[in-house]
This record gives C-alpha cells, structure tokens and sequence, in this order.
C-alpha cells in the first residue's frame, strides 16, 4: 500500500461517489429517493437580493446550508420568513427533521426561537471565543402530514 497526498479536485468526486454507493447499500429502497436543492431569496423594489436561504434534502431530512440576511434589514423578519418557506418545503417533502451548523456570532438564538433544538456543541471553534452549534428541528408526523 502506498498513500500519498494528491489533488483535491481529481479524487474528490471519485471518492465522494464511492461513499455514497456504501451509504445507500446499507439504507432500505424507501429512504433512496433524490436529493433536491432548495434555494429562496428575498428581493427588494429594485430587484436586489436582500435574503437568501438554501438547503438540501435527503434521507427524509433538511439539511440548511445557508441563511444570509442583509445587516441593514436584520430583525425585520426577513430570516424567519426564508426560514418558514425552507420548513415549508421539508414538510411538502415529508422530511423527518431538518438541520444545520451555525456559529456563537451568528444566530444560534435565532434557531432555538424557531423551534431549532441544540444537538451538539463545539467550543472554542472556530476561534477560543466562539463555538459552533449542531441544531436540529424534529418533525412531528400528523394524522394527515407532517407539521411543526
């Protein structure tokens, strides 16, 4: 055996693959549907995005990549309304829970106000001040869908 460090960009799609054909030989047909990226923006009268919100599902979850909100319009309900339609479609969907990574200096709280409960810590990351947060959002199953 040799092991050597190679170019990212050759092997990464390759290896990513192969990972992925592990995953899914040990998952039941039910649960092996696509993956679809989500993406919802917020625009202003001139048409400029203000907001953005993207995620993608799969496995019967949500997985929030990212939420951006344009500093000037913060706290005026711009992200809960991104984050709404984003649940929205992880209900359409029939997603189990949906999840995310955020930072102590972006919005933690913000989560935990929308229902987003904290699965995991990890301090000191990515610098001594902060930490990083693991959120989740359980899905409840209803007798006629999901709702939260």
């Amino acid at each position: 055996m040799n092991i050597c460090r190679e170019d990212y960009s050759e092997n990464s799609d390759f290896l990513r693959k192969r990972v992925v054909e592990y995953n899914l030989s040990k998952l039941p047909d039910t649960i092996k549907h696509p993956v679809n990226k989500i993406c919802f923006t917020a625009r202003d009268d001139n048409d400029q995005i203000i907001g953005g919100i993207t995620g993608v599902m799969f496995w019967h979850h949500l997985q929030i990549e990212s939420l951006w909100v344009d500093e000037t319009i913060r706290g005026c309900g711009c992200g809960s309304g991104l984050l709404q339609k984003i649940e929205e479609c992880a209900l359409e969907y029939k997603c189990s829970h949906i999840q995310l990574d955020t930072f102590s200096f972006q919005a933690p709280e913000f989560y935990r106000k929308h229902g987003y409960e904290i699965a995991g810590v990890i301090k000191e990351h990515p610098i001594k001040e902060s930490s990083q947060y693991i959120l989740v959002k359980r899905l409840r199953r209803e007798k006629d869908g999901l709702s939260y």
